[in-house]
């Protein structure tokens, strides 16, 4: 717990570097601004909100529930081009088609998930999966994500997240299937399976658990208050949720994102995603070695206002972190469950 050491990730098969005795340097560095408290509630200048006119001079329904449309501005477009053969190896393309679309959680935009009731998240968990489900029926991969916060690059101040699908598979998805796939041929059973029983049983990581779900700091997180949510059973995909696992998701979630907000006493920023196994072609193939779970990347470390960096050392050589997973999952599960608002 003082002194440094490197730690393996099986999950993407490398290491990250741990400095605990670092968070206790002085801090004369950037200072990042508090997330506003006074968004209003409904704003016809916001493209989010129901009612309100998007850039393409769409015009979105006055929506009382989710609500998914296309991005306006994508970065995967179904009928793209095949790119020019190239003259040499280390030049190479492929081509890459898909959609990208929106989904809002909610009308209100002074609403964040942590904020809303369990039958608003199941909602959202039930959009998720039928997006997966319908994307997924013919493409390779279909990444849902949330970006949180002005912090972490959102560019809008409402309840949303994105869905992009893709004929390729990307990177992360590429590295997963590799090492998931390499740990059940070596011991039998999916890493992520047989690491949730390890947490669960050793509960030093813990954050949140429930019947059916488990979230704890990962044994090799890289950023300060990064989180892992698991099932306890066996799930290759979000659609493969039975009705009463989407429910105790729904809670889980929520208490994971109180805690979040009442750590710095704020909206806590993120990115988050789910990975499964690859849908499309893949649905006829055996992806036993996947197992479902949602990645949280925090970036905050001493404050609301203070940020850990992914710079210099984290570019150049390999990820480094300021405290140590246990000592932050201690913290959030001391964290009272009841929103500070």
């Amino acid at each position: 717990t003082e002194h440094q050491h490197v730690r393996y990730n099986p999950l993407r098969d490398d290491w990250v570097l741990v400095s605990a005795h670092r968070v206790k340097r002085p801090w004369q560095g950037q200072l990042e601004k508090p997330p506003p408290e006074d968004v209003p509630r409904w704003d016809p200048k916001n493209p989010l909100c129901p009612g309100a006119t998007r850039a393409n001079g769409e015009v979105n329904p006055k929506y009382e529930g989710t609500f998914v449309f296309p991005n306006d501005f994508p970065a995967l477009q179904p009928d793209a081009p095949e790119p020019d053969d190239s003259d040499h190896p280390l030049f190479r393309a492929a081509p890459a088609r898909g959609v990208c679309k929106v989904m809002c959680f909610h009308p209100w935009s002074d609403l964040t998930l942590p904020l809303m009731s369990l039958p608003e998240i199941r909602a959202v968990i039930d959009a998720w999966a039928e997006l997966a489900t319908e994307l997924g029926a013919s493409y390779p991969w279909v990444q849902i994500f949330e970006n949180k916060g002005a912090m972490m690059g959102c560019s809008n101040p409402h309840p949303h997240c994105q869905v992009w699908a893709s004929s390729f598979l990307p990177n992360e998805a590429r590295l997963e299937d590799r090492t998931q796939r390499q740990h059940l041929s070596q011991r039998g059973v999916p890493m992520l399976l047989e690491y949730a029983e390890q947490e669960a049983r050793r509960k030093e990581r813990l954050v949140v658990e429930n019947a059916d779900w488990l979230v704890v700091v990962p044994y090799w997180a890289t950023w300060p208050y990064q989180t892992l949510l698991l099932p306890r059973r066996h799930v290759c995909r979000l659609q493969d949720l039975s009705d009463s696992e989407k429910d105790s998701l729904a809670s889980i979630m929520q208490r994971l994102l109180i805690k979040y907000d009442n750590l710095f006493e704020v909206s806590f920023p993120y990115s988050m995603g789910w990975h499964g196994a690859p849908t499309g072609p893949y649905l006829e193939e055996d992806c036993r070695h996947w197992q479902l779970h949602a990645h949280y990347y925090p970036p905050l470390l001493r404050s609301a206002t203070v940020r850990k960096f992914m710079v210099g050392y984290e570019m150049l050589a390999q990820a480094q972190r300021d405290l140590t997973p246990e000592q932050a999952a201690e913290r959030l599960r001391s964290l009272p469950e009841v929103h500070y608002k």
